[in-house]
């Protein structure tokens, strides 16, 4: 997945400097910014990544040497390449919508998202828990969509039935389709929880790939 490869390249340390102060994720995020807010300023999006201006200065510069943006006295756009690139991930991962909290999850703020057609690499779920641990969250909760409905992998009896509005309300927003998965991370505000939940959708789709080697 060409995507997946430039915004690993985008988020990699350049030998001898130091890591970068921002992951994959932020890329992610970054790129859907960018997309609706046509003419994006890097003030805009420190505060919107939660990222220092000194670390968005070089995380823009990063973008614009791969290609992905363009840069003007109108601000930050997204460059042809940029827009494949993020039409590419938005085909995969999806969503994003905050859902209340419930015995199925561990945290206060919990936000959902979409991972099309990714069942066949869910095991029981504690790899996207505890990529979503790392990224800051409290945790993760898995879902997957067969036979016109959602079930936790692993459990056999059915634990979503005491969350029907919740239920109902990843059904009706998200539109998930046969083989989808739904990752909700938490945590104790939105941002750790929506970087939870795309850090492990994204390593999800890193081990689709890995599995198809």
């Amino acid at each position: 997945m060409e995507a997946l490869r430039v915004i690993g390249k985008v988020a990699s340390k350049i030998a001898p400097g130091p890591p970068p102060f921002f992951t994959e994720v932020h890329i992610i995020k970054a790129l859907e910014i960018i997309s609706v807010e046509k003419g994006v300023g890097r003030k805009r999006l420190s505060e919107a990544l939660g990222l220092g201006e000194g670390t968005t200065r070089t995380f823009v510069k990063r973008l614009k040497n791969e290609g992905l943006v363009e840069i003007s006295k109108a601000g930050i756009t997204l460059s042809n390449f940029g827009q494949k690139i993020f039409v590419n991930l938005s085909s995969r991962i999806s969503g994003r919508i905050e859902i209340p909290k419930s015995p199925l999850t561990v945290g206060p703020i919990n936000v959902a998202v979409l991972v099309r057609n990714a069942a066949t690499s869910i095991r029981y779920g504690v790899e996207q828990r505890d990529a979503a641990i790392k990224a800051g969250a409290l945790g993760a909760t898995t879902l997957i969509f067969t036979k016109n409905r959602l079930i936790v992998p692993g459990v056999n009896e059915d634990v979503l039935q005491n969350v029907q509005p919740i239920y109902d309300t990843l059904i009706s927003t998200l539109k998930p389709s046969e083989n989808d998965v739904i990752i909700i991370g938490t945590a104790r505000e939105k941002r750790a929880a929506e970087l939870g939940a795309l850090t492990a959708a994204l390593e999800l789709l890193k081990s689709i790939i890995r599995n198809a080697k």
